[in-house]
């Protein structure tokens, strides 16, 4: 079974939260223009800023419309969204090692049009796994399965493994915990983003307090539908 009381888009459908969700849902059809936007990559600038739970709650909110969607877990250290929808941890790196190919290991999530290519058995070389020619052949066979691939990767200030991808994908999303983030951290990863030569369409401001004191200090996920500046 799914992690309880995290995928609020199931759960608490009718929330400020899944509302936000839903909102950069749309953003997200709205810049797909004739599949301009078919792969995005999320990342943060470090841990426990709420990435992973962002990455799967969008996925599940893009599903609900009808559109069947792949995540793909490229945090080859510390993977979660197996954790997050109950399945097993085979995936990418048991194909870039040989041991499997790609259609074997899609899983089945209980979100109907929702599917996991899981991170797979931990390496010791990631970086190395992941700048692999083979993993873009993953990407491709992806792309034939899905409407939409979202990934996701490291925190892009802690490891160079989020760089190694963005300049392959249609877009990326940086995803900052309001309450934490420093704003030169969020510069230095917007720099590092741009060097890696990714198209950056946006951030989520995740842990967003509102100013009603039934609601202060819940968790928020609201959607910046702009670029960064």
């Amino acid at each position: 079974m799914m992690q309880e009381d995290k995928l609020m888009i199931r759960d608490q459908a009718q929330s400020p939260a899944a509302e936000a969700f839903r909102s950069l849902r749309t953003y997200i059809q709205l810049s797909q223009d004739d599949d301009a936007m078919k792969t995005i990559l999320f990342t943060s600038t470090g841990s426990d800023e709420g990435k992973s739970l962002t990455v799967a709650n969008t996925a599940i909110s893009i599903a609900q419309s009808g559109r069947k969607v792949i995540i793909m877990d490229c945090d080859l250290r510390k993977p979660v969204q197996h954790e997050i929808f109950g399945l097993q941890n085979m995936g990418i790196t048991d194909i870039l090692t040989g041991k499997k190919n790609v259609g074997e290991l899609i899983q089945k999530t209980e979100i109907t049009n929702l599917y996991l290519l899981a991170s797979g058995t931990i390496n010791k070389h990631p970086a190395e796994l992941l700048a692999a020619t083979r993993l873009y052949k993953i990407f491709e066979a992806l792309k034939e399965e899905a409407d939409v691939i979202l990934v996701d990767t490291p925190p892009i200030m802690a490891v160079t493994d989020a760089c190694i991808l963005a300049g392959s994908v249609d877009g990326v999303a940086l995803v900052l915990d309001a309450g934490s983030v420093h704003p030169k951290d969020a510069q230095r990863a917007k720099e590092r983003l741009l060097r890696a030569k990714a198209n950056i369409i946006g951030v989520i401001m995740n842990r967003v307090q509102t100013g009603d004191e039934e609601l202060y200090q819940q968790y928020y996920y609201q959607a910046v539908q702009q670029k960064v500046r």
